[in-house]
């Protein structure tokens, strides 16, 4: 009987561990025989994963390559249970935000993943532009999306994936991976027999913007002003027909039926001579938008022999995104090689080079200058057109055209002069000596870097609403990190008794400053440079070094691979405490039995039953500079600002405990597989700020102090329910369940009172409370009466106003689940993948303005009715203490205003279910003897799309929403969100 290998075959079992089996396999008896998958785990060692008492799941290179992604951890969205991916939606380079198991830290920025590329952290430092995502108002910035060291690695350079979910399974790295760790393997030399083999991989996608609010196009701009007739009328300015109606930024006008009104004419730069069409211009958002274009080009080279190893990538990509004028383009260079220069001594070293590059990113937030501001205050009467030309004639660069307000700057103006420029190079990589002294004792010593250059401009033209005389900017920054270690190994039979040893120590050595320069005005119109500054400001560079020193080991016992213990200790010495708190050590424990073997259960029909559990203790060092008193260089030369934060020099670390247990199944010759993990981990002692006293010259200080405790469950399931010669279906499904709860707060905080985490836009509140959850929404709420109507002001007819803040609901999902099915019929292979959550809430500030404004389809209710009042539908209360029906009419533009009002946390916050067709792919491989004569040895054409087709409730562009203020991406509000794109393209893989 004929045997053939079959291609790797990815079973994703229960979102826990994914298996990778090279599936020796009879074309008529369909049996698995080995399930031996070797993951990466932390200090890049490599296991057994039937050995691990934790959760190792991999993902692997196809991932990657098949569905392209300007940012490779966006194709892990849905992919593995446990595993968030979120973006601010701000923009092309989609910095992500990815947190494992849930929020752990009262600080934002303190719930990421470590990053790790061939077994050398990355820093994954983000700097942001010093503002918030609410900036209407301040005359300043706003923040823009530039990046950050995750944007720089390239998805064709990526062997695998591994995701280390708990402190056990990542206890090995320290306190950066106290929330898991995401295990980067590169590709490396493969080929067989000394060939040389060359791939080539295209790739051409196009992007339309998945969804658009409801708007409205029945009423145009105006506040319900009558002529002295009595009637509803618009006048861009003062006319015969009266007073002007054109300042304002409400749809509250006429509508659309025909008439003729003084309107703005282009041409004349004001009021149109005779009366023009009273007409709606549905196109005048959509209109702006364009089909952005991405190319994505790798070229690879690889070769192996008995001793040596290589391979070299080069990769570029370009990207003209959905707003006109933006996007950025990005090459990438990698290379690896392995040589043994003897029988004992192995060297290793693998580079990678990024340089990001962009003349323009999109802005984000509400802020005049970002293009989301102008599509909020946008009306519907308004033509895109009329912004077209820019700038006044006779007047260019120096007075733009914004005839409705001049605190609202011209489109055009936005996207082609305030211009955000960026080059970002990046280097990160690594050599590695092994050295075996003989079978049972080796020696690798590895030394690790990650160098950050970055260049940033920002140009701001005259005229423009925040900087009427211009403005320029210049930052440099450079973050480099240097890791150092050393790992040594021993590992011995003793009968049925495997056991192997490591111990090891690092140096791990961080380096960032940050330069920057700014022309506040300038002396002449569009020359941005410092030279041309009216006021120069220069801010001096701070210093934000940090040092951790480690050791730490590792034992692991195996009796006759039935059962497997793992004990590991670490050490840390980190520069951010004090020298009292500067050393603490952390252990961990974990376990794993195969009960299929164990109890001899193993059969064609019940093949594999394992057992897992852990328990971890990590610690978590503090930011630097925390313990003292450091002055901060202010704008005036010469001069510096006093801290606002009282530092805390008697900082302890943080402790993070962690405990887990599940079991693997795998039945029917491994064709279905059943997988899931129980959770719980605590995170307590944080280094949190505090409001204090401003008696005391400070307005916050920094303490040790709270409890948070996740719990969890995670479950996936694999299945291949059909597999023959010409056709195989494989399933997978993953669902995630996770539970937060605050259990203490700083004594501050005791009682009712809430701890402010966060605040977005003045009005939604990031509270903490004891028995409450982080990613707990506050706001001011609707007043309801026992009956949840919804009680009003009698003497005014508006919704009564609360005089506290209450808990609206959580940013965070109760579950997520995910779903993919991969076909293969003969030549044809088609894949398809689903994900989405349950519950989960996000405040809009776009909703708020856009209804306040009269532009959504809710606000059209009461429009026909006569005078233009509305009877909000609820109770009054009456003197009595009893409720009766509201009456009270109020203007249409009055009653919306107040009801969708800012500080209404209740009606602007909408729950963020949703599900999505994450991405689908079609592909034909053609056939060897097709292709033989071509000299190719593997030739794919495919298509391919990405956000395809969505189902929500959520009012606005995407539920997946967050915002981002300054560096830091903040779930559950959108603040000036973005157009999330669909995407569709073609894609062609060629080997050699």
């Amino acid at each position: 009987m004929r045997k053939e290998t079959q291609k790797l075959l990815l079973l994703s079992v229960l979102g826990l561990v994914s298996v990778n089996m090279a599936a020796q396999q009879q074309v008529k008896k369909d049996t698995v025989k080995n399930i031996e998958e070797v993951v990466v785990t932390a200090l890049g060692i490599k296991r057994q994963d039937k050995s691990l008492g934790y959760v190792a799941e991999k993902v692997n290179s196809e991932v990657f390559e098949n569905i392209q992604n300007n940012n490779w951890a966006q194709g892990l969205e849905g992919r593995v249970a446990g595993l968030k991916i979120q973006t601010a939606g701000a923009g092309p380079l989609g910095s992500s935000r990815i947190t494992l198991r849930g929020e752990k830290s009262f600080n934002l920025d303190g719930n990421y993943a470590l990053i790790v590329v061939d077994g050398v952290p990355l820093s994954n430092s983000t700097t942001g532009t010093g503002t918030a995502a609410y900036g209407a108002g301040t005359g300043g910035d706003l923040p823009i999306d530039l990046g950050n060291g995750l944007n720089s690695i390239n998805p064709d350079d990526i062997e695998s994936v591994t995701v280390l979910k708990g402190a056990s399974a990542a206890a090995l790295y320290g306190s950066r991976a106290a929330n898991g760790a995401l295990m980067i393997t590169t590709k490396s030399g493969k080929t067989k027999n000394g060939r040389i083999k060359v791939s080539f991989n295209s790739s051409l996608s196009y992007d339309s913007v998945l969804k658009w609010p409801d708007y409205q196009y029945q009423y145009g701009q105006g506040t319900l002003a009558k002529n002295t007739a009595g009637q509803f009328f618009y006048s861009y300015g003062a006319s015969a027909d009266g007073v002007s109606t054109g300042g304002t930024s409400s749809a509250f006008g006429p509508k659309f039926d025909g008439q003729y009104y003084f309107q703005y004419d282009p041409t004349v730069l004001g009021q149109s001579k005779e009366r023009q069409l009273w007409r709606p211009y549905e196109d005048n958002i959509k209109g702006f938008w364009e089909t952005g274009v991405t190319s994505s080009n790798n070229v690879s080279i690889e070769n192996s022999s008995e001793k040596t190893s290589y391979r070299a990538s080069l990769t570029y990509l370009d990207n003209k995104w959905m707003m006109p004028n933006t996007g950025f383009n990005r090459f990438n260079m990698a290379f690896s090689f392995d040589h043994k220069l003897t029988n004992k001594f192995k060297i290793s070293t693998r580079f990678n080079y990024a340089n990001t590059k962009s003349d323009n990113l999109p802005a984000t937030g509400y802020n005049n200058q970002s293009i989301s501001y102008f599509m909020i205050f946008q009306n519907p009467n308004v033509d895109l057109a009329w912004y077209r030309p820019i700038w006044k004639p006779g007047l260019e660069g120096i007075d733009q055209i914004h005839p409705f307000s001049s605190f609202i700057d011209n489109p055009y103006l936005i996207a082609y002069e305030m211009l955000n420029g960026v080059e970002k190079k990046m280097i990160t990589g690594n050599i590695t000596g092994t050295y075996d002294f003989n079978k049972n004792f080796s020696l690798m010593v590895r030394s690790g870097i990650e160098m950050l250059d970055e260049e940033r401009t920002t140009k701001r033209p005259y005229s423009s609403a925040n900087y009427l005389k211009g403005f320029y900017r210049e930052q440099y920054i450079k973050n480099n990190e240097f890791n150092n270690d050393v790992l040594f190994t021993f590992k011995k039979d003793y009968n049925k008794f495997n056991v192997s040893a490591n111990a090891g120590a690092s140096v791990r050595y961080n380096e960032y400053v940050m330069t920057d320069y700014r022309a506040e005005g300038l002396k002449v119109a569009g020359d941005y440079s410092l030279n041309n500054a009216i006021s120069q400001l220069v801010k001096v560079p701070k210093p934000n070094d940090q040092q951790t020193n480690s050791v730490y080991g590792l034992l692991s016992v195996n009796y006759d691979n039935l059962a497997f213990i793992d004990v590991t200790g670490r050490n840390d010495w980190s520069s951010t405490l004090p020298v009292q708190y500067r050393s603490f050590f952390y252990p961990s424990i974990s376990t794993s039995f195969i009960l299929s073997d164990i109890f001899k259960l193993s059969s064609p029909r019940f093949n594999y039953w394992k057992l897992r559990a852990s328990w971890a203790k990590v610690g978590v060092s503090g930011l630097p500079y925390q313990l003292d008193k450091y002055y901060t260089p202010d704008d005036f030369i010469g001069s510096v600002l006093t801290p606002g934060t009282y530092p805390n020099p008697l900082l302890k670390p943080e402790d993070n405990t962690n405990i887990e247990a599940g079991m693997d199944f795998s039945v029917l010759k491994n064709r279905l597989s059943y997988n899931f993990t129980l959770y719980q981990n605590d995170t307590e002692n944080q280094i949190i700020t505090i409001p204090t006293l401003l008696e005391s010259g400070y307005s916050s200080r920094i303490i040790n102090a709270g409890k948070v405790r996740n719990r969890g469950v995670e479950m996936s399931l694999n299945a291949m329910p059909f597999k023959t010669k010409n056709f195989s279906w494989n399933v997978s499904a993953n669902w995630t369940l996770n539970r937060n709860e605050i259990l203490t707060l700083p004594d501050e905080f005791a009682g009712e009172s809430s701890y402010t985490i966060s605040t977005v836009a003045g009005v939604l509140y990031y509270n903490a409370v004891v028995g409450g959850s982080l990613g707990d929404l506050y706001g001011f709420k609707l007043v309801r009466n026992a009956n949840g109507d919804v009680v009003y002001d009698a003497q005014t007819g508006l919704p009564a106003r609360p005089d506290r803040v209450e808990k609206v609901g959580n940013a965070f999902p109760k579950w997520r689940a995910g779903l993919q099915n991969d076909f293969k019929i003969k030549n044809w292979q088609i894949s398809f993948s689903f994900d989405g959550q349950y519950g989960g809430m996000a405040y809009s500030q776009t909703h708020h303005k856009m209804s306040e404004q009269g532009k959504l389809e809710n606000t059209l209710m009461g429009r026909e009715n006569p005078n233009g009042t509305i009877v909000g539908q609820g109770v009054v209360l009456n003197p009595d203490g009893s409720y009766s029906p509201n009456t009270k009419a109020v203007g249409l533009a009055a009653y919306y205003g107040d009801y969708y009002r800012r500080a209404n946390v209740e009606t602007n916050t909408f729950d963020t279910s949703f599900i999505k067709l994450r991405d689908a792919r079609i592909a034909y491989s053609f056939s060897k003897d097709v292709i033989a004569p071509l000299k190719l040895t593997e030739l794919t054409l495919a298509v391919f799309g990405k956000n395809l087709w969505m189902w929500t409730k959520f009012p606005m562009f995407d539920p997946e929403v967050a915002s981002l203020n300054d560096s830091t991406i903040t779930p559950g509000a959108e603040i000036g969100q973005l157009p999330s794109a669909r995407t569709v393209g073609f894609q062609v893989n060629l080997k050699f």
